[in-house]
């Protein structure tokens, strides 16, 4: 698929998770990889609603703008993009989510996430039964992107289902595809949603 035909499905995408609430104001960014192993990023400051595709910008494999132009910046949390990618170099494109059920959860789950006999936690990749049990990681926040970084590459062994949330902040998913990073996105916010309720009663 074409770096235009990519960016173009991720638009709707972004489009349509903004309606859903998913990314207030100008919050959360999206990256992908293109079929000549280019990195791309939304860049910082965005209304998601008006995103087009002169707002992704290639960067290099250290996060930095390939560009000359000062007034174009990545997302502030293009660090986090960047070492999903090197730990898992099948990845082609990553989300983040500021979806309110995965940040009100984090907010009484402060170290990972337990879902268990859920139907729709078979959505994860590599899940087959709802009788098993899921655990999706909770970092603490912190303004420090080689915070998340160092964090990432010691917690590797517990990113199996794609996804992470960041405390009180938000949450990402990445796939081999936006249909897969879809998935993993939407499935959590499900799961999210669900628990949430559950602790309300």
């Amino acid at each position: 698929m074409s770096t235009y035909s990519i960016i173009q499905e991720l638009i709707e995408t972004i489009k349509v998770y903004n309606l859903k609430g998913w990314s207030p104001a100008t919050s959360t960014n999206y990256s992908f990889i293109d079929e000549n192993m280019q990195m791309w990023i939304s860049r910082s400051g965005i209304d998601k609603r008006l995103i087009s595709e002169n707002d992704f910008i290639p960067i290099d494999k250290n996060g930095h703008f390939i560009g000359e132009n000062p007034a174009i910046y990545p997302s502030a949390e293009t660090l986090i993009h960047t070492s999903i990618y090197k730990l898992f170099p099948e990845t082609k494109v990553i989300l983040h989510s500021h979806s309110v059920y995965p940040v009100l959860l984090s907010s009484i789950k402060k170290k990972y996430f337990e879902f268990e006999g859920i139907e729709l936690q078979k959505g994860f990749k590599g899940v087959d039964s709802h009788h098993t049990t899921i655990k999706i990681p909770v970092f603490d926040n912190s303004q420090d992107m080689s915070f998340f970084e160092k964090k990432l590459f010691s917690h590797k062994s517990e990113l199996i289902h794609y996804c992470f949330v960041i405390s009180k902040h938000g949450t990402y998913a990445w796939g081999n595809t936006l249909f897969e990073a879809k998935k993993h996105l939407e499935v959590l916010d499900y799961l999210c949603q669900f628990e949430w309720f559950i602790n309300k009663k």
